[in-house]
């Protein structure tokens, strides 16, 4: 009786907030459990975040190096194209905006204001999430690889090789099951542009891949 008596008591604002905030903070708590029982995808946002169609031994199809368009290699080294949308951002968005509400409602602002300030504070933690992700794999990927297990793959120019290596461009591969980005250069005698699909023949020195196309 007392927690209908205070639910009706509140406003429509604060209930639809609570109603937001309550069911998306439980779904946070049982991810959290869950991941700490080594249970589901690893942090949840890293398996998302990887495209359904890398296969176990690093080849990638043509749904993602393929000439369809529709999917985008995912750089985990720079800032560019962050998997902000996973389930994990989506709740923890959620949440915030949600408890921001309550607050912000609880305390007589107008609604005018509540809305957006709740979103971008959801905004706000998601892309936290994001960076936060993308960090910790780049210092996975750094830690753990080796470009000498690269030759043999293949994968897609992310900022274009110049000629006969007189200069280093980017590309972007699945090495050792995750998705990095390198420097490389091409003993081609023309420029290997952005979004060609190539393949990895050796390595010169510590950090470049030599490239050909595919």
């Amino acid at each position: 009786m007392f927690i209908l008596n205070w639910w009706n008591s509140l406003g429509l604002a604060s209930q639809f907030f609570f109603c937001v905030a309550i069911p998306a903070t439980l779904v946070l708590l049982v991810q959290t459990v869950l991941m700490f029982l080594g249970i589901g995808n690893d942090a949840d946002g890293i398996g998302d975040d990887i495209p359904d169609d890398v296969t176990a031994d690093g080849d990638i199809s043509d749904g993602v190096f393929g000439d369809d368009g529709t999917s985008d290699v995912t750089d985990l080294e720079g800032l560019d194209g962050l998997r902000v949308f996973t389930v994990r951002g989506v709740v923890a968005f959620l949440v915030v905006f949600g408890w921001v509400g309550v607050v912000m409602d609880g305390a007589g602002a107008p609604l005018y204001a509540t809305v957006p300030v709740a979103a971008v504070s959801g905004l706000a933690v998601m892309l936290l999430l994001a960076v936060l992700f993308r960090f910790a794999m780049r210092l996975r990927n750094d830690g753990n690889t080796d470009n000498k297990n690269a030759i043999g793959v293949s994968g897609k120019v992310y900022l274009t090789v110049p000629p006969s290596r007189t200069g280093e461009g980017k590309v972007q591969i699945m090495l050792q099951g995750s998705y990095v980005e390198r420097n490389a250069v091409t003993d081609d005698t023309e420029p290997i542009p952005t979004g060609c699909e190539i393949v990895v023949v050796g390595v010169s020195g510590q950090t470049d891949l030599v490239i050909k196309r595919k």
